[in-house]
């Protein structure tokens, strides 16, 4: 413990790291008291009508990467998924299309190339998505006094300027994410997401708590065993963000001035190198079942997916996972350009032929170490559903795997990673007494 105090008093010695973490705290505090202003003309007695229809799902899921600000019908209600899913849209065309290939390949001009369309993309996409939740608030909440039609406006009118708040909103913590990312400590962007993950733990936990002190029958023991597995979870959870195959490498040896570089090197292969995409794509297509509930003839195939604890639904969710984990890694890992990177950086593995046949070595240790990632990766998806069969409350539940568990262990690696570079290069201890934070990624 003495040593913990020690680093915390040796992280704020250095100016530079404690600016950056007032910086991103004070813009952290600005986005969680935006996910709370609700759009004008909206009655905030009736939100609870609307957070309760926005829990399950695929809403449920845009609710928690928005901190709860989808189901507060707030400002920032949208918040960084519509910039997410640019990214992602951009990520995919630079798969297939030879001109966004190219800008990847330019180095920082393409990036910032890439980062403009990324941003006119989000616009788009946000001209379809605020209209979209505007006529789901009207459809989904009786009742709701606007201010707009009391002042003679219509309601298409209303829509337009609720429509421009929450592409501005959206935009906002676009850029708050940009400049916790270039002025702050972490990945901006994962980083408000996790908050918004988080700020729901402590009511979720006290929820759990209170439930379980209130049973009579040994409640306080099942408590601490719920506890005990959800400190195993995370355990797993870290282990599978962290895991990789090291693959030898050796570079000729040279010397520059008085130092030799070369020698023997490992290149990191990630046991999971999609990192919670699949389980995002597999939550968006257990949606597409449920249509099938308008027609008679097909309401059994609706019911069999409505319930997120049954066995249809987790097997096939499984199944799903496993697959996109398979197809997410094929195109963020590119062994081809491994290989070249290696051959032109005279980089070799050694026993294997440089190019083609490296190659093809790195692909088949990439689909190797896949399997056993993207079953474990399936297996934490579908764990809140085995913890609210056995008695833990939903809200609580979602922290024991998925999408929320995984981006939170993710993004507070990286964040302690960039922390610890800052506290070893001015010759303090690290943020652990032995070994280091290694292994991490961004989401």
């Amino acid at each position: 413990m003495k040593k913990f105090f020690e680093t915390i008093k040796n992280i704020f010695k250095i100016e530079e790291l404690r600016t950056r973490l007032i910086y991103t705290f004070v813009l952290i505090i600005i986005y969680r008291l935006g996910c709370f202003v609700v759009l004008p003309g909206i009655d905030a007695t009736h939100l609870a009508e609307l957070q309760s229809k926005t829990q399950d799902g695929l809403v449920g899921l845009l609710n928690m990467f928005s901190g709860g600000a989808f189901g507060n019908a707030s400002i920032f209600a949208l918040g960084v998924m519509p910039y997410i899913s640019a990214s992602i849209v951009v990520q995919l065309l630079g798969i297939f299309v030879p001109y966004f290939r190219k800008l990847q390949m330019e180095g920082e001009s393409g990036r910032r190339k890439i980062n403009q369309i990324t941003r006119y993309l989000t616009i788009l996409i946000l001209c379809i998505q605020c209209p979209a939740y505007m006529a789901s608030i009207h459809s989904q909440i009786d009742g709701v006094a606007f201010f707009a039609l009391n002042a003679g406006w219509s309601t298409f009118a209303y829509n337009i300027v609720c429509t421009l708040i929450l592409m501005a909103g959206s935009m906002f913590v676009m850029w708050l994410g940009e400049r916790i990312t270039d002025r702050g400590i972490g990945n901006g962007i994962s980083l408000l997401i996790m908050i918004g993950i988080v700020a729901r733990l402590p009511l979720a936990l006290t929820a759990e708590i209170g439930q379980k002190l209130t049973t009579t029958n040994g409640g306080l023991l099942i408590l601490i065993v719920e506890l005990v597995v959800w400190f195993f979870v995370l355990v797993a959870a870290i282990a599978l963000v962290q895991g990789v195959r090291k693959v030898p490498v050796q570079y000729a040896k040279r010397i520059v001035g008085n130092r030799q570089y070369g020698g023997t090197n490992f290149l990191p292969l990630k046991i999971n190198a999609a990192g919670v995409m699949p389980i995002i794509f597999a939550q968006a297509l257990m949606m597409i079942p449920l249509l099938f509930g308008r027609w008679e003839s097909t309401q059994g195939i609706a019911a069999a997916f409505n319930s997120y604890t049954g066995f249809w639904y987790n097997l096939v969710f499984g199944i799903l996972v496993v697959i996109f984990t398979y197809f997410y890694t094929a195109i963020t890992v590119n062994p081809q350009m491994i290989a070249e990177e290696l051959k032109k950086n005279g980089g070799f593995v050694p026993g294997v032929k440089p190019g083609k046949k490296t190659m093809e070595y790195l692909d088949d240790i990439m689909s190797k170490v896949t399997l056993p990632g993207s079953i474990f990766l399936a297996l934490i998806a579908i764990m809140p559903a085995f913890a609210n069969i056995l008695g833990v409350q939903q809200s609580f539940a979602s922290f024991f795997g998925g999408t929320s568990l995984l981006i939170t262990v993710g993004v507070v690696l990286d964040t302690l990673q960039q922390i610890e570079g800052y506290l070893l290069m001015r010759h303090y201890d690290g943020l652990m007494k032995t070994g280091r934070l290694t292994g991490r990624s961004g989401m």
